[in-house]
């Protein structure tokens, strides 16, 4: 499965989240940190659904980016 993530920057760390998967965030020092860990994040949350009998939420979410003018 493809899920879309979605990493911030914050104060002095990042952070990562799956909009398909509530509950399913991060955070790390880097991006390449969060990228590496939001995998295993998505992981173990599948498997814990996996385990509870729960249905596995297709990815759903779509990115694109929007040009403005400034």
């Amino acid at each position: 499965m493809r899920y879309a993530i979605v990493i911030e920057k914050a104060h002095g760390n990042f952070s990562a989240y799956v909009p398909d998967l509530p509950g399913c965030v991060v955070t790390g020092d880097s991006e390449s940190e969060v990228e590496s860990l939001i995998r295993e994040a998505i992981e173990f949350h599948l498997s814990g659904l996996r385990e509870d009998g729960l249905a596995i939420p297709s990815p759903s979410s779509k990115v694109e980016y929007v040009d403005v003018a400034v």
